[in-house]
């Protein structure tokens, strides 16, 4: 839970041209988080991004 009460669950990963990977965001909801992801795959530089929950491991 952050400082506003706001249960945010959902991470935006974004993993650079040399494996490091970087937290975008947190979202309250999945589709919310994949909306976030499949905008920023289509602009910029080519990286990889994924949604995954907060305490859940990559797969």
């Amino acid at each position: 839970m952050s400082e506003s009460g706001a249960v945010l669950p959902w991470l935006v990963i974004r993993q650079d041209d040399n494996g490091n990977h970087y937290r975008v965001g947190r979202y309250a909801t999945r589709d919310e988080a994949q909306q976030i992801a499949d905008s920023l795959d289509t602009s910029g530089p080519e990286q990889l991004y994924w949604v995954e929950r907060v305490g859940q491991p990559a797969t």
